[in-house]
Order: structure tokens, then C-alpha cells, then sequence
């Protein structure tokens, strides 16, 4: 049984954990012989092809398998063919990847959000037991009030105010 609020349980046992670590270092080994780890200035300078070029690369190679003859002899096409297979190898299970890493973000942000529902639930509970002087719970309050800014917030009515509303409402 959830409690109200809950968005998501989940546990893992200590056998799921272990697969889990243990394929992930599977993947990554394989994954640092092979891959290369482009600094930000080199992924700027090499980019990433958009679908359109991915098109022209498909019906280029079609066109290098059909017409032989006509590929430069500067041009090693074993290498493109590997780089052509690796690629299309390599983005399959990219695919597959950030379908799960896709839904661990997305169940990390429900389990954050149960997290942080709960403390909160926590803290208000605390504020009153602070303000019926509980003992104890004073040094407890002032350390979670610490966490909040002490600014006042705008209400959610403020906050999509137009500039013109907001005008209006100050005169």
C-alpha cells in the first residue's frame, strides 16, 4: 500500500544491484577500448550529422556499392564501410541506452519528488511542534529553515501577471 502523495516505490535487491554494476562495467570496458571522448571545443568543431545528412551518407554509400568505378582511389572505402557499420552499430544501442537512462531520470525525478514532498510533510510537522515547544525541536526547525530563502515569494497569481496587470495592481 502507497501512501497519498507517493508517486513511486522502488527497491532494488542486492542480486538486481549487483547485475546492474556488474553489466554497467561490462559496457563501460568495452566502451573505453573503442569510443572516443570528444572535448566540447572538438564536438563543436565535428558536430553531429542531421538526419538529412544521414540520408545523403545512406544513398552515397548505395551509389559506392552500385558504381565502384567512380570512387576516387584517394578514398578507402573498407574504411568507410567500417566506419558506415560502426556507426550504424553504435547508434542501435544508443538508442537502447537512452531509453534507459530515459526512464532512470524519470523515475530518479518521481523518487526526488516523493523525497522532497516527504521532508517537507517533516519540516511543517516540526514547525509546530517547535511552536508548541516541543523539546528538541527548535534547533531542528532553525537548521531545515535554514534550507529557505527568507525572501518573500511571489503568489502563483504575481508570478503570470502581465506588466500591465502588475501596474494596475499597484496603483
Amino acid at each position: 500500500m502507497t501512501l497519498a502523495g507517493n508517486l513511486i516505490s522502488v527497491t532494488f535487491t542486492e542480486e538486481e544491484l549487483k547485475q546492474l554494476d556488474d553489466a554497467i562495467k561490462v559496457i563501460e570496458t568495452i566502451i573505453t577500448a573503442k569510443a572516443s571522448r570528444l572535448s566540447s571545443e572538438e564536438r563543436k568543431q565535428f558536430g553531429r550529422i542531421a538526419e538529412q545528412n544521414k540520408l545523403f551518407v545512406n544513398k552515397t554509400k548505395v551509389y559506392m556499392e552500385e558504381y565502384p568505378q567512380y570512387i576516387p582511389p584517394f578514398l578507402d572505402k573498407e574504411e568507410f564501410d567500417r566506419d558506415y557499420e560502426a556507426r550504424e552499430i553504435i547508434e542501435k544501442r544508443l538508442m537502447r541506452l537512452e531509453r534507459v537512462t530515459d526512464s532512470l531520470s524519470s523515475t530518479k525525478i518521481l523518487l526526488d519528488n516523493d523525497n522532497y514532498t516527504n521532508a517537507l510533510t517533516f519540516y511543517r510537522n516540526i514547525k509546530f511542534l517547535s511552536k508548541e515547544n516541543m523539546p528538541g525541536t527548535e534547533a531542528m526547525e532553525d537548521t531545515l529553515s535554514s534550507f529557505f530563502s527568507r525572501t518573500k515569494k511571489k503568489s502563483a497569481d504575481e508570478e503570470h501577471k502581465s506588466p500591465d496587470e502588475e501596474k494596475k495592481s499597484e496603483q
